[in-house]
């Protein structure tokens, strides 16, 4: 939902971030080594306000202390978007990145040059994969509910790519398990992003107990969109996000909306995006 002239990066300032690390780094007994690394992050204070249109920008890789990326793999930026009812966002377009809209509540509107007109909300989620070239525009209605949700910049593998989009259904959640949601391209995900990252959302109760989605070999961004959790013995609050290495258990200490996702660390990334660069 990010006009031509977003910046991603706000007048060059760097987040500040904490570092808590579960384990004793010094403990190299088979148990420590067994324990998941865990570096978690506060809100994000990379943000733009655009009056009606509001975002924030929270970058995977600045969890991780020497990490010389702001992006995780191709997982480039999870945005929290905000739009107040009435607001357009004109006609833009968006180059070799894959965008994905997560909306809990309300509705966002989209509208493209290839005459899709499509409402995206608790029940569909939307891909952009713009590939070599997408143009679109997103809008509420005076009517509607102010929207609150997610767009998923993943960088795909290769540039230049064949643009499309999808707009698809997707499962009623369940309480306490994990709904898949995208994937790469061949997964039973409803919708596909042509990199090594899975996406995930899950709805704790106060109390309930989830173990990480289990994907070998894969690294584990958590975004905590409400409430709060305890991910590998560390806390993570509402809009707080962790990066996880090995296998965890995420509890929720209040009832919790959580995203999480899957990246593979090693996938090989383009990083020409409008935006998710």
């Amino acid at each position: 939902m990010c006009a031509r002239s977003v910046k991603y990066v706000a007048d060059g300032a760097e987040p500040v971030y904490r570092l808590r690390t579960y384990g004793d780094a010094m403990d190299d007994s088979p148990r420590a080594q067994s324990r998941p690394r865990v570096h978690t992050a506060p809100r994000t204070d990379v943000s733009q306000n655009q009056g009606a249109f509001r975002i924030h920008f929270n970058f995977p890789g600045r969890a991780v202390p020497g990490h010389d990326d702001h992006g995780y793999g191709p997982l480039a930026t999870v945005v929290e978007s905000f739009m107040d009812p009435g607001t357009l966002i004109p006609m833009h377009q968006h180059r070799n990145e894959e965008i994905v809209s997560w909306v809990p509540d309300g509705v966002m509107r989209h509208d493209d040059r290839r005459g899709n007109e499509l409402v995206t909300d608790p029940e569909h989620l939307m891909a952009m994969n713009a590939g070599s070239g997408f143009w679109h525009a997103e809008e509420t209605l005076a009517e509607d509910p102010p929207l609150r949700m997610l767009q998923i910049f993943v960088r795909p593998h290769s540039l230049g790519l064949e643009p499309g989009i999808q707009h698809e259904p997707i499962p009623d959640p369940v309480a306490g398990e994990w709904r898949h949601l995208f994937g790469p391209e061949g997964t039973d995900a409803p919708l596909s992003v042509r990199n090594g990252v899975e996406f995930y959302d899950c709805r704790l109760a106060a109390g309930a107990t989830v173990a990480l989605p289990d994907r070998p070999g894969r690294h584990t961004y958590l975004y905590v969109f409400e409430g709060g959790v305890e991910v590998g013995g560390e806390s993570v609050g509402y809009t707080e996000s962790a990066l996880v290495v090995g296998d965890a258990s995420v509890t929720a200490t209040e009832d919790a909306t959580v995203v999480a996702f899957a990246i593979d660390p090693d996938a090989p990334v383009t990083r020409a995006g409008t935006v998710g660069r």
